[in-house]
């Protein structure tokens, strides 16, 4: 019994994982597909004045969804400078929550 509840768990875990790292790369197909690269950059490759290589230690998930849907607010909250303000955008829920996650994983 211990033995298929320890094989459930780790099942579990491969799969949370997974499902995880499923969202992430849709976030990073989402970057892509909206063009974020315009006025964003990571690793180098985009606009560089715009680099979002540490924004996951930067923000908390709650601020980095604001960012998304209501970037005035987060421009007002933040008192950030840079021009053009970035515009709020409507995304469906899931490619909104995949950003995120991807989001997330840019850290130091």
């Amino acid at each position: 019994m211990t033995r298929v509840i320890s094989l459930a768990f780790v099942f579990v875990l491969v799969a949370s994982g997974a499902f995880a790292q499923g969202v992430v790369e849709k976030g990073k197909a989402v970057y892509t597909a909206q063009k974020c690269q315009m006025c964003h950059s990571i690793a180098g490759v985009g606009n560089k004045k715009g680099s979002l290589d540490e924004v996951g230690s930067k923000y908390a998930a709650s601020d980095l969804h604001a960012w998304i849907v209501d970037a005035p607010a987060m421009t007002t909250k933040t008192k950030a400078e840079r021009k053009p303000a970035m515009k709020p955008y409507a995304l469906p829920k899931d490619d909104v929550d995949a950003l995120v996650a991807y989001m997330a994983t840019l850290k130091k």
